[in-house]
């Protein structure tokens, strides 16, 4: 993923969030909202209960490979905040795309 679809600012973060356009299932949130540019944007949330800094990067790291993945199929103008939940924790990476696809895919037809 390349650093100009990456979200990185608290102010973006607390802008997407605020505006409620909310998908969630057991291991994902996903908050989005449009943006004026021609690529999608993501941002990734690993809270600190989850693990220690490795672990937490190691989820970011699968999650930024299923994104990449996944975009080649699914392309929309939004920006997103992913956030892993607890039960995200213990599930391996094909389970982690899995629930992920299904999130983004479903989400797409809504709207």
């Amino acid at each position: 993923m390349k650093k100009l679809y990456i979200v990185k600012h608290k102010y973006d973060f607390d802008r997407i969030i605020k505006k409620h356009h909310k998908k969630k299932n057991d291991t994902f949130i996903i908050y989005s909202e449009y943006n004026n540019l021609p690529y999608a944007r993501y941002g990734i949330s690993v809270g600190k209960k989850l693990g220690n800094a490795v672990f937490r990067n190691r989820k970011k790291r699968q999650i930024r490979s299923i994104i990449d993945n996944l975009e080649k199929d699914y392309i929309k103008k939004e920006d997103y905040i992913i956030i892993l939940r607890e039960k995200g924790k213990y599930l391996e990476y094909q389970e982690l795309n899995q629930k992920l696809k299904s999130l983004l895919i479903e989400g797409k037809d809504k709207r």
